[in-house]
């Protein structure tokens, strides 16, 4: 069985100002069970336009909702995310990040990882999340 691209895209499109000729997509279904998203940030999937500049709680919420949309388009859903990686680019935005980051995944129970960078691909972004969940039988 083939992988399934959720969302392809080529980076041309997405980082105009940057000369990158990449295809990647938003997220992979792996032998039709594990989906491994891409790191997710504030930004309109469709239109590629970034939003709530400098504030970590509310980019956290629409990193989730598209988190929580293409698991759905995978064919998963929240409850069946298995591993979440957050990148944040300073410390000050933990708490803001992981108490919007825990309304989504209450009772969930996923390992997770935290890590404080020095940036994300663009400066507006202050917190990234990556996802690796299931699609069950």
């Amino acid at each position: 069985m083939a992988h399934k691209r959720i969302r392809p895209f080529n980076t041309k499109e997405t980082y105009p100002e940057q000369s990158l000729d990449n295809d990647l997509s938003q997220g992979v279904v792996a032998r039709g069970t594990m989906v491994f998203l891409r790191g997710q940030v504030a930004q309109d999937l469709d239109t590629r336009e970034s939003h709530h500049t400098g504030d970590a709680g509310k980019q956290t919420a629409m990193t989730m909702a598209n988190i929580k949309m293409l698991l759905e388009e995978a064919g998963s859903e929240m409850s069946h995310i298995c591993r979440i990686v957050v990148y944040l680019t300073d410390i000050r935005y933990r708490d803001a990040v992981y108490q919007e980051m825990g309304k989504w995944l209450k009772g969930v129970h996923p390992c997770s990882t935290g890590i404080v960078i020095p940036a994300l691909a663009r400066p507006e972004w202050v917190v990234e999340i990556e996802v690796t969940a299931v699609i069950p039988d």
